[in-house]
C-alpha cells in the first residue's frame, strides 16, 4: 500500500470515528437545525430551517436566543403567520440581530411563503431550477431570486441586512449559510439533517465556516485561506473521496468537535488533546530528523 492509500484509509477512519463519537441528539439541540424539528409540516419546516440558517453566523448562543425569541414572535403556525405580511411586519417589529432587523426577515419570510404557494414548497422550485440549469450555484442563485423578488428584499439605501440575509451565491464567497440550509433540506433523515427535498445528496457542497476550514487546512483538504466558493469546492472534493454519494456527511460532526475542541491549528499539547482528527492532522505528523552535515575530509 503506497502512503497515500495508507494516509487516505487513516483519515477515512478519524473522520468516520469523529461521526460516530458524536452525540447528535444533545450537539443538535446547541445547533439551529435543532429549530425546525419542532415542527411538523414540510411548510413550517422548510420556512424555520430558512431563516434559522440564514442568520447562523457569529456567537452560536446568541443566535439560538435571536431564533427562540423570532419563532415566539412568529406563534406555533409559522407558515400560516407568513400568509399576511402586513401582520407578519407586525410581529418582528424591533426584532433585531447583528445588521438584520425584523423588517429583513419579514421579507424573507414572505417571500418563502409566496413561493411555496406557487410551487407547493421551496424544494419544488429548487428542483425545477436544478433541472433547467444542471448547476448547483446557478439553480441556488436562480431560487435565491424568486425568493428575493417575491418578498421585496433587496438592499434598502446603505443598510447591508436585506442583501446579506439571503446570500447571493454569483458572488466569490462559499455562501456557507445556503450550503447549511441545502444540507439540512437534502440529507437523509438521520436525527439532524432533514431529508425533506428529492435532490441527490452527491451534489451538495460543505457549508465551510472557521471551524471546518481550519480543520481542511489541518487535514490536507486545502490550501487556499479564503472562504470562497473554490475552497469550498476544494474541501468538497477531498471529502468526497471518501464518500462520493454523501460528500457532506462528516459536516455536523466536524463542524461541532471543531467548536467544542477550538482548534489552535498547531501543536499544542492541552487544547489538542481528545481530538478526533489528531492522529491524521499534519501539525501532528512525525517529525523527520534532521540530515546530519556530511564531513568532507580532505585528501591523505
Amino acid at each position: 500500500m503506497t502512503d497515500a492509500r495508507r494516509r487516505e484509509r487513516d483519515v477515512k477512519a478519524a473522520l468516520e470515528a469523529v461521526r460516530l463519537r458524536c452525540d447528535a441528539g444533545k450537539r443538535r439541540e446547541a445547533d439551529p437545525v435543532g429549530f425546525a424539528h419542532r415542527y411538523e409540516t414540510l411548510a413550517d419546516r422548510e420556512l424555520v430551517a430558512l431563516v434559522a440558517a440564514c442568520i447562523a453566523f457569529g456567537n452560536v448562543k446568541a443566535v439560538l436566543a435571536k431564533l427562540d425569541d423570532l419563532l415566539e414572535r412568529l406563534g406555533p403556525d409559522p407558515s400560516g403567520a407568513c400568509d399576511a405580511p402586513p401582520a407578519l411586519h407586525a410581529r418582528l417589529r424591533g426584532w433585531k440581530h447583528r445588521v438584520f432587523r425584523g423588517e429583513d426577515i419579514a421579507k424573507l419570510l414572505a417571500g418563502a411563503r409566496s413561493v411555496q404557494r406557487e410551487h407547493g414548497s421551496l424544494g419544488a422550485l429548487f428542483q425545477i431550477e436544478l433541472a433547467a440549469r444542471d448547476s448547483l450555484r446557478d439553480a441556488l442563485a436562480a431560487w435565491c431570486d424568486a425568493i428575493r423578488d417575491a418578498g421585496g428584499l433587496r438592499r434598502d439605501g446603505a443598510r447591508r441586512g436585506p442583501a446579506h440575509l439571503l446570500p447571493d451565491p454569483r458572488g466569490p464567497s462559499g455562501s456557507k449559510r445556503l450550503m447549511l440550509f441545502l444540507r439540512w433540506m437534502v440529507r437523509p433523515a438521520d436525527g439532524v439533517d432533514l431529508g425533506l427535498w428529492d435532490v441527490d445528496p452527491s451534489r451538495l457542497l460543505v457549508p465551510v465556516d472557521v471551524h471546518i476550514h481550519r480543520l481542511a487546512l489541518n487535514l490536507g483538504f486545502t490550501r487556499r485561506r479564503d472562504l470562497s466558493w473554490r475552497t469550498t469546492e476544494e474541501i468538497t472534493a477531498a471529502l468526497a473521496r471518501f464518500d462520493a454519494r454523501d460528500p457532506v456527511r462528516y459536516d455536523f460532526s466536524l463542524c461541532h468537535m471543531g467548536m467544542l475542541q477550538r482548534c489552535p491549528s498547531r501543536r499544542d499539547e492541552v487544547r489538542c488533546e481528545g481530538c478526533g482528527v489528531k492522529p491524521v492532522c499534519i501539525h501532528w505528523a512525525p517529525r523527520r530528523p534532521r540530515a546530519s552535515a556530511k564531513v568532507v575530509r580532505p585528501p591523505g
